[in-house]
């Protein structure tokens, strides 16, 4: 993978964890009600928005951006994790998701996609805790970037999701 396009991911990364704690109000989490679309632009085609349900043991991603349809493969969009993943990556964003809402913190990773029969490609993302009465996590914004080869040359960087 090359540096600088990882780079450009993290800094976007950087960009969006800066407004998400910019929007918390006083409050330990912020709210969905105080995240605005509108300074989200660049985002949008790989964001999400993953409702959370504490009693089902699963996470239901309301809102999938049109880029991560590329990333999947498929539309995302108002599926479980466990109907949009198969078991193996289902079980890692439980995990993931879990993390995110037992410590009410925002999670970074890595997630290779060979199981997507693209080994050469990975997925920088950022999962970032939301909570309508400011403490108790009931949505999660998600943020993806996809990094990897490009060419048969070996280049490598950020790819249009």
């Amino acid at each position: 993978m090359q540096t600088g396009a990882t780079a450009a991911a993290a800094r976007a990364q950087q960009d969006l964890y800066a407004y998400w704690a910019s929007m918390k109000g006083g409050q330990k989490l912020p709210s969905r009600a105080a995240i605005r679309p509108e300074d989200l632009k660049r985002f949008l085609p790989t964001i999400s928005l993953i409702d959370v349900h504490p009693n089902s043991g699963d996470y239901r991603l309301r809102l999938a951006g049109t880029g991560l349809f590329n990333v999947y493969g498929r539309e995302i969009t108002g599926r479980t994790i466990g109907e949009a993943f198969s078991p193996p990556v289902a079980d890692y964003w439980r995990e993931e998701l879990d993390r995110v809402v037992e410590d009410r913190l925002p999670v970074v990773g890595l997630h290779n996609l060979a199981w997507r029969g693209t080994p050469h490609l990975s997925m920088l993302w950022i999962r970032l805790p939301l909570a309508s009465n400011g403490e108790d996590v009931d949505m999660i914004l998600g943020y993806d970037a996809l990094v990897g080869a490009i060419s048969d040359q070996g280049f490598s960087g950020i790819r249009a999701a």
